[in-house]
């Protein structure tokens, strides 16, 4: 099974892009460690109590009833204020050395949010930096060290601020998962209940899984990109032969 880590600006990024393949993921059993950078702190309506529990919760939400592993993690870099850095790259660089990542989600680069943008940036560097042998770089707090690697596969979510159009590259059928998903996102209720400039935003997110899926040929979907080809082994995965 694959080691996976999930790069989050703040808490709930990572559940709006990509709430249910997270749930998926962890229920066929792959080790899904989501790295939030901020605390998402301050906000409107959630302080910093707030908002670490809300994220607790939302975690259980997407959490396999039995199997798979799901953890969740905070960078704590200031809110508003993170910034493409090489202390910030080698962070998340240690991040992906002490889970063994084999893959990597991460934010679409084209963001009205500037949080976001550098998030996009640091993780992707990180990528570079995990691997170089011979550099030192800090242990998450709760996990242990581990060794240079390259994370075979970086894409990315949507979870942008731009009022554009995804462009993906690959859907993945997470039909089955909404509703895990949608409990995810109602956990952040200062973010979207009692937020007035949220509202209706759990239900446009929602309608687009609906899209997706029909996109794809399924009940509901989520849509990503990669800079990389994939690969295939048959055409099976594709067309269902």
């Amino acid at each position: 099974m694959a080691k996976i880590v999930v790069i989050a600006p703040h808490p709930d990024d990572a559940e709006i892009g990509m709430g249910a393949t997270i749930a998926k993921l962890a229920a066929q059993g792959h080790d899904v460690l989501i790295c939030d950078l901020t605390d998402g702190c301050p906000t409107p309506f959630g302080d910093r109590p707030t908002r670490i529990r809300e994220a607790d919760m939302a975690l259980k939400a997407l959490a396999p009833a039995q199997g798979g592993r799901l953890r969740r993690i905070m960078l704590d870099l200031p809110n508003r204020r993170v910034q493409h850095t090489i202390e910030a790259r080698h962070m998340v660089a240690g991040v992906y050395r002490a889970h063994g990542a084999d893959v990597v989600f991460v934010p679409h680069g084209l963001d009205a949010h500037p949080d976001h943008v550098a998030a996009t940036r640091i993780a992707e560097d990180a990528r570079f930096d995990a691997k170089l042998s011979g550099l030192a770089t800090p242990t998450p707090s709760g996990m242990q060290d581990g060794p240079a690697r390259y994370p075979t596969w970086l894409f990315y979510y949507y979870c942008s601020h731009l009022r554009r159009v995804p462009d993906p590259t690959f859907l993945i059928d997470v039909t089955g998962f909404e509703g895990a998903k949608r409990a995810s996102l109602e956990a952040y209720h200062s973010q979207f209940a009692a937020n007035p400039a949220n509202a209706g935003l759990v239900e446009r997110v929602m309608a687009g899984l609906t899209y997706f899926g029909s996109r794809a040929g399924t009940a509901a979907a989520e849509a990503f990109f990669s800079h990389e080809p994939l690969t295939l082994g048959s055409l099976g995965s594709v067309v269902g032969l």
